[in-house]
């Protein structure tokens, strides 16, 4: 199913990029799994949010099918026990829908990592004086990226073995947003192989892109520490929480990290202070992040550098703030809550973007690259 899934976008390519030099064509492929793999994000997101972690509570199939149809018997059995239990007929279909495409990107990934070593190969016989348009990148960097969409299957087959185990869901939201992250990279460093601008910036104000990358990391941990533990409406007024600035919290049972569901180490069932404190750390965290992002838009601006990352923070960090105070004051809407975790991926994309596009000295500010600065992108 995810060759099925992968083959359509691939038929796609091949048929748009027909006659491209061997690097359009790569990048075209980079481009398009970054694209599906956002849409993978958004589609876990969902995936967790409508409690369909466990819709097939085995690994890789349901209950040793390929697809709910074929576990129909068993998926009316547990539904008959526990009509709203985690395992129902559209859970069930939620949750291989998700593994089908998480499949699909990884095998765009091994196609990604197989023809960029071919292209590349290619290059080192003919002496490597390919024009730059022509260059691919080194075949580290998609290889790279194949042990991490791996390592990320590993953790989503760990997902649903431990149960939801947080901290496991936690690391399999931010190996998602890795991934993203290290596709970006490679497209950008595609976009300057072809002579595309890299831009210098001060060391202040590379300083403050670094930081702002750091801090919009650990909020997405902490933002997935509280969606896995279901701490989102225990604060559900904003700015207070309940009916106070500093509500009763127990920060040492909420960020102990490695423990069941629901329950501490010791199996005692969790506390609310604990669910309070998950909660008002993020929130607390968010004021913080908010004001870096604004900071650096505005710095980015009056250097006018990165127009386009700087307009897509922005408009990021509206949509984040919007959806996080719907989740807390709307009873936590399916939308705004799939988009609050989108926006932050994208934050991060967008933010590794901008690193990549302007890892340039200062002293190097220039319209375009040299042909050495473009023979080192393409290595």
């Amino acid at each position: 199913m995810g060759l099925a899934v992968a083959l359509g976008p691939l038929a796609w390519l091949w048929l748009r990029s027909r006659g491209a030099p061997p690097a359009s064509r790569l990048r075209a492929l980079t481009l398009l799994t970054l694209f599906l793999t956002f849409d993978l994000v958004l589609f876990g997101a969902f995936t967790r949010l409508t409690d369909s972690g466990l819709g097939c509570p085995d690994w890789p199939g349901c209950y040793g099918h390929a697809s709910p149809v074929g576990a129909r018997a068993h998926i009316a059995a547990a539904q008959d026990a526990m009509p709203t239990g985690p395992v129902t007929h559209g859970k069930a279909w939620v949750e291989m829908v998700h593994r089908y495409l998480a499949t699909g990107v990884g095998v765009l990934i091994i196609v990604l990592a197989l023809a960029t070593a071919l292209q590349w190969r290619r290059g080192r016989r003919s002496g490597g004086q390919a024009p730059a348009g022509a260059r691919v990148l080194s075949p580290w960097w998609p290889l790279a990226t194949l042990v991490w969409v791996c390592a990320q299957g590993a953790f989503g087959a760990l997902t649903v073995t431990m149960k939801l185990f947080p901290a496991i869901v936690t690391l399999h939201l931010l190996g998602g947003v890795g991934l993203l992250v290290l596709l970006a990279m490679q497209a950008e460093r595609y976009r300057q192989a072809a002579g595309g601008a890299v831009r210098g910036l001060g060391r202040g104000l590379r300083a403050l892109l670094w930081l702002a990358a750091a801090m919009v990391g650990v909020q997405i941990a902490l933002g997935g520490w509280v969606s896995t533990n279901y701490a989102v409406l225990v604060c559900n007024t904003f700015p207070l929480c309940q009916g106070g600035w500093w509500p009763a919290m127990d920060f040492a049972q909420g960020f102990e990290l490695w423990r069941p569901l629901g329950a501490s180490s010791d199996g005692t069932p969790l506390a609310f202070a604990a669910l309070t404190a998950i909660h008002y750390a993020h929130r607390l965290f968010a004021y913080a992040v908010f004001a870096v992002l604004l900071g650096l838009v505005w710095r980015l601006r009056r250097a006018d550098a990165l127009p386009a990352q700087r307009r897509w923070l922005l408009g990021l960090a509206a949509l984040q703030l919007l959806t996080g105070l719907s989740n807390v004051v709307l009873d936590w809407p399916l939308l705004a809550a799939v988009l609050h975790t989108g926006g932050a991926a994208a934050l991060m994309t967008v933010l590794a973007w901008a690193l990549c596009a302007s890892r340039a000295r200062a002293a190097d500010v220039a319209a375009a690259p040299s042909p050495s600065t473009v023979r080192e992108v393409a290595a």
